[in-house]
């Protein structure tokens, strides 16, 4: 083993050979060549990224408007005299449960207002 590393003595003087093993390769190159990759996939991966975000929010938006208008036409309906209606109207039973929601709210905040007033 020392007599691989010493190439030399010259003048009394140690210097240290290099050698290069056959199979192995050297770790100096190694790590660079690694740093060197982990900054271009790196550099590639987040410009990928930002593309697959970019179009995929341009699909979700058109799609959202094509299926809004969808919606909206699904809505429309015509009455006796074939004109057509801008909206459903919403069934009685989900009318009831909104006005029952409002009535609660307004007794809510009647509670919360009688509430503050006797507090000072």
């Amino acid at each position: 083993m020392i007599g691989r590393k010493l190439a030399s003595l010259p003048n009394g003087e140690i210097t240290e050979g290099e050698y290069a093993h056959p199979f192995v390769p050297d770790f100096q190159k190694i790590r660079h060549l690694t740093a060197e990759n982990i900054k271009k996939y790196g550099r590639l991966s987040v410009v990928m990224i930002l593309r697959l975000q970019v179009k995929s929010a341009n699909f979700l938006k058109y799609k959202y408007e094509e299926i809004k208008a969808k919606i909206s036409k699904l809505n429309r309906k015509k009455n006796e005299n074939g004109e057509v209606k801008e909206s459903v109207e919403v069934s009685k039973f989900l009318k009831m449960v909104s006005d029952y929601k409002g009535k609660i709210r307004e007794i809510k905040n009647k509670i919360t207002e009688e509430e503050e007033e006797k507090k000072p």
